[in-house]
């Protein structure tokens, strides 16, 4: 019985091990999911996590359809058949295998700005997502009993950078979050907000063209916002935002967004054919190819790190890499490898796009396919309807979908969690509460009995 390791739980890995247990008959193969996570992040859903219009455990799908190594794969060693994975606990190991599926994505591209890493965070990971969410909730209520002044301007500023689909949705979804949170906050006004996109280019939103693209730039704009075009981010250090235009501002939150790069272990950890851009060489079929374009045996890939022909486009285009492509290379990729296995023939991957959709917060969003474009209402709409659809299982549907109706009923939950990143504060202070003259280190303070004496004093 042949092994297959899946390296990587995302949208195509995630599917094409799904679409191996169902194909496979019992005997023929079993498959292995290697990946830190026992779930895959369906990310379109991040930013209303982010909003709080998703809850984040129904933006995730668990991975246990199959068996999964939790863990990261560090090298992929093809002449040996061979991965070695690095578990969160212990030491790392190497598996075998007999064919080998690379879905291991893409990761967030960040660049040398001073402060970019130590104050800013990315939104491709759930956590993240919220995250975000409770660092606006949270410093509506620290801003709430502050003076007007430059503390309260800095803990009601958030930037966003990367005028990317994904920029663009969380920085609307978050907009639209913060804009309705004024009604329970009476001390605080519109004028206290800023929130501020930085797009490198001259535009945003490069999968729309530049009439649809405008109008968001125009929609976010008349809500408020701040949308810095031909801006690059230069420093980001204690917080401080400093763009290459000379503006210059505190902001409480900075979101980097601004681009994606080849998972390291793809692009310098293995020794399948990559292309310059660290991508996997793949043919229409998702086989691995050298650059003589023969066939690697017991290779494939697929999704964010694999360069597939896009047969739909410009002679020589590669598929964009978005969930779209994913899902569809993901199944195909099982297809395939099934039909190798039994020595029938190949499909060659070719999707022709259905448009793109972006929600912009409650009620807005942008919807275009060649040349229809709908803005709005019947943009945002388009987005839920599409991605409830494409959410796998009926299961996270339905949960979906009840917490849209819930907020329709009952309005946007607004409760903040940002407590769990320190859940055992309270614990281990005995109750304490830390003041400006008299701070509580969490880490260092007494446990057991000398508890007490803190809570008495």
């Amino acid at each position: 019985m042949q092994h297959i390791v899946v390296v990587g739980g995302g949208y195509a890995g995630f599917y094409a091990a799904w679409g191996l247990e169902k194909r496979l008959r019992r005997g023929e193969a079993r498959v292995t999911v290697i990946d830190p996570r026992p779930y895959m992040t369906y990310q379109p859903f991040l930013p209303e996590v982010a909003s709080g219009s998703v809850e984040a455990r129904h933006a995730t799908v668990p991975l246990r359809r199959t068996r999964v190594v939790a863990g990261a794969v560090t090298r992929i060693d093809h002449a040996a058949r061979r991965v070695t994975v690095a578990p969160r606990d212990g030491r790392p190991f190497d598996l075998d295998y007999d064919v080998v599926v690379v879905t291991a994505g893409a990761v967030t591209r960040t660049l040398p700005i001073p402060g970019l890493v130590d104050t800013a965070i990315g939104l491709k990971q759930v956590e993240e997502a919220v995250a975000v969410r409770d660092h606006v909730l949270t410093a509506f209520d620290r801003a709430a009993v502050l003076p007007p002044g430059p503390d309260r301007r800095r803990l009601l500023t958030f930037t966003f950078v990367g005028g990317g689909f994904s920029g663009v949705e969380a920085f609307g979804e978050t907009l639209s979050l913060a804009t309705s949170l004024l009604a329970s906050y009476p001390e605080l006004g519109p004028d206290d907000l800023a929130f501020h996109l930085v797009e490198a280019r001259d535009r945003i939103l490069p999968e729309v063209t530049d009439g649809p693209g405008a109008w968001v730039v125009r929609h976010l704009r008349g809500r408020g916002a701040r949308v810095h075009l031909g801006a690059q981010l230069r420093s980001a250090e204690g917080g401080h935002v400093v763009l290459s235009t000379g503006e210059e501002f505190d902001s409480g939150l900075v979101v980097w967004t601004a681009g994606n790069a080849a998972n390291p272990v793809v692009s310098r950890h293995t020794d399948l054919p990559v292309t310059e851009r660290g991508l996997v060489r793949v043919r229409a079929d998702l086989r691995v190819v050298d650059a003589d374009g023969a066939v690697v045996p017991d290779a494939w890939a697929a999704g964010d790190d694999a360069a597939v022909p896009d047969l739909a486009g410009a002679p020589g285009a590669l598929t964009v890499p978005n969930a779209q492509h994913a899902v569809r290379q993901g199944r195909l990729l099982a297809a395939n490898l099934v039909a190798a296995l039994r020595g029938r023939r190949l499909r060659d991957y070719l999707h022709h796009s259905l448009g793109v959709v972006a929600t912009l917060g409650r009620h807005q969003g942008v919807f275009q396919y060649r040349r229809l474009v709908l803005t709005g209402l019947p943009a945002w709409l388009a987005h839920r309807g599409y991605h409830v659809l494409a959410v796998p299982t009926w299961e996270r549907k339905l949960r979906v979908l009840l917490v849209w109706l819930g907020a329709a009923l009952g309005g946007r939950d607004i409760g903040s969690l940002g407590a769990v990143v320190d859940p055992r504060r309270a614990f281990v202070t005995g109750g304490d509460v830390p003041s400006a003259t008299r701070p509580v280190d969490a880490s260092a303070a007494p446990r057991g009995a000398d508890r007490a004496t803190i809570a008495a004093a």
